[in-house]
């Protein structure tokens, strides 16, 4: 599999094909067993801020406050930068992410969306270049999902250089409405089993991609796939 410099990649598959595996190994937080992966041709062997993540579970340092969460994260990308300079940087993307009465709490006193959204306002922070997403919009409801559905695609398309994004989701609605292709995982043992291009143009309008024949085709073609793979391995059991 090779994602070029700036696409926004949907990967999506039944629980155990490996998403969350395939996005720890990215983010060199675990190590390859065989094979090789790269980032800008370099192997990757540990963390770096090259590689933002966002994972399922927030990961906020819990004796932080929700802005110095967000500053910290700014002080490692930006270290000549002030402090106080980096908390009005940090209080900015966190207003962004519709979190400006949040400023001063803690993780414990959030909801787990308001906990989600802080965290990806820490990845975005860092400004890195790579961004992995392990279903980052899983806990929101849904009027703020589809907020930073489009809070995503804004930063994607607005940044120069382009960043590339890699994005867990088990909605293939939503992988559709985001990704420029769908890599679908099938499990036992977890490999691509098909490799999408999502043919709608962007910018992208929610209510037109209702009624688009395009993401009902992708739609179905995607259940068929995973169902095929499912029926492959009870065949198999």
């Amino acid at each position: 599999m090779h994602i070029p410099e700036g696409a926004l990649v949907s990967l999506l598959g039944a629980r155990g094909s490996g998403k969350t595996t395939l996005l720890r190994l990215a983010a060199g937080l675990n190590a390859v067993s065989s094979g090789r992966l790269t980032w800008n041709g370099v192997a990757v062997v540990g963390p770096s801020l090259q590689r933002g993540v966002v994972f399922q579970d927030y990961a906020l340092f819990p004796w932080l406050s929700v802005v110095d969460n967000i500053e910290i994260a700014i002080a490692k990308a930006k270290p000549t930068v002030r402090k106080a300079e980096r908390l009005v940087e940090a209080g900015q993307y966190l207003r962004d992410l519709g979190l400006e009465t949040a400023i001063g709490k803690y993780p414990g006193e959030l909801s787990g969306g308001m906990r989600q959204r802080a965290a990806i306002a820490r990845a975005l922070a860092l400004g890195s270049p790579l961004l992995l997403l392990d279903e980052p919009f899983g806990a929101l409801d849904p009027v703020n999902r589809a907020r930073l559905q489009d809070l995503l695609l804004e930063v994607w398309e607005l940044a120069r250089p382009r960043k590339t994004i890699v994005f867990v989701t088990h909605d293939v609605d939503e992988a559709i409405y985001l990704g420029d292709r769908l890599i679908v995982l099938g499990s036992s043992p977890g490999r691509v089993i098909a490799d999408l291009a999502v043919p709608l143009e962007r910018p992208r309008e929610r209510r037109s991609l209702l009624d688009s024949h395009s993401l009902h085709g992708l739609r179905e073609q995607v259940a068929a796939t995973l169902l095929e793979d499912t029926l492959q391995r009870l065949k198999a059991a």
